[in-house]
């Protein structure tokens, strides 16, 4: 389905400053192209931290993604303009709705969580602030979507699209939305990057953390063929990412910090093409 090359992203967060660092500068050593990080309160902020990462290592950094309740749109794209100024161009913006733990978040900083339609807006404002502060330059535009207005947005707007779906989503599912995105888009449909990221990858078993994170026990998501999941040996993953990309369109890979080291065989055997 796609002819585009494989790049790798990491997904993490700093729990120190020297931790993080070593962490940005471990993933440019291995060949990722991309550290990722989250949004959220109970976190440090993401637009310093990846500053911070973009100025010790040689990388593409980015938001996954920051939630436009959480700053009002020009906020945002001002946050978000600053980076891309600052590292050469080396920034993508991610940017959806929020999860809906995010709501009282918005309350504790003296914001509206809004409505969905409100938080979409909230999204299509921000990206046209950035826009009239890039000005000539452009930051490249990574939205999350997984239901149909987000996936309308996406098609509109996105550089990247994130193929935003539960642990559990049946391939079939993922298949039908990227059919709808392709759809959506149109002319634009070729020029779109899609993502996959991934919870865990090789051999190693799952942390006790992955109920939290992924919804459901451990167990129920080991023996499932969750799409958020890559075992096996670096060749089997190696030719399910294929198989993957093939099947979805899926060229952009990301995974948690985690996992850093397991999927770098797959990284190397990979990486551009």
């Amino acid at each position: 389905m796609s002819d585009r090359i494989f790049r790798f992203g990491v997904v993490g967060s700093p729990r120190a400053g020297d931790e993080w660092t070593t962490t940005v500068r471990r993933a440019a050593d291995l060949g990722y192209s991309t550290v990722l990080m989250p949004d959220g309160l109970q976190l440090p902020s993401p637009f310093p931290s990846l500053a911070m990462a973009a100025a010790v290592a040689d990388i593409r950094v980015g938001t996954f993604v920051v939630a436009a309740p959480l700053r009002t749109p020009r906020a945002a794209a001002w946050e978000a303009h600053t980076l891309t100024v600052l590292t050469g161009g080396r920034f993508d913006f991610g940017i959806g709705t929020g999860r809906p733990d995010a709501e009282q978040q918005t309350a504790e900083i003296g914001l509206r969580w809004g409505s969905a339609k409100e938080r979409r807006d909230q999204v299509r404002e921000t990206l046209d602030q950035l826009a009239k502060l890039d000005g000539g330059r452009r930051t490249p535009i990574m939205l999350a979507a997984g239901g149909p207005r987000a996936l309308a947005l996406a098609a509109a707007r996105a550089d990247i699209v994130s193929l935003a779906k539960d642990a559990m989503t049946p391939r079939a599912e993922v298949l039908r939305l990227v059919r709808d995105l392709r759809e959506l888009a149109g002319s634009r449909a070729d020029d779109i990057e899609l993502a996959m990221n991934l919870f865990a990858a090789g051999t190693r078993e799952l942390p006790p953390w992955t109920k939290r994170a992924a919804g459901v026990e451990p167990e129920v998501l080991e023996a499932s063929d969750s799409l958020m999941m890559l075992r096996g040996t670096p060749r089997e993953m190696a030719d399910e990412l294929q198989r993957r990309r093939d099947e979805f369109g899926t060229s952009y890979i990301s995974v948690n910090a985690t996992y850093l080291d397991d999927l770098a065989p797959v990284v190397e055997m990979l990486n551009g093409k």
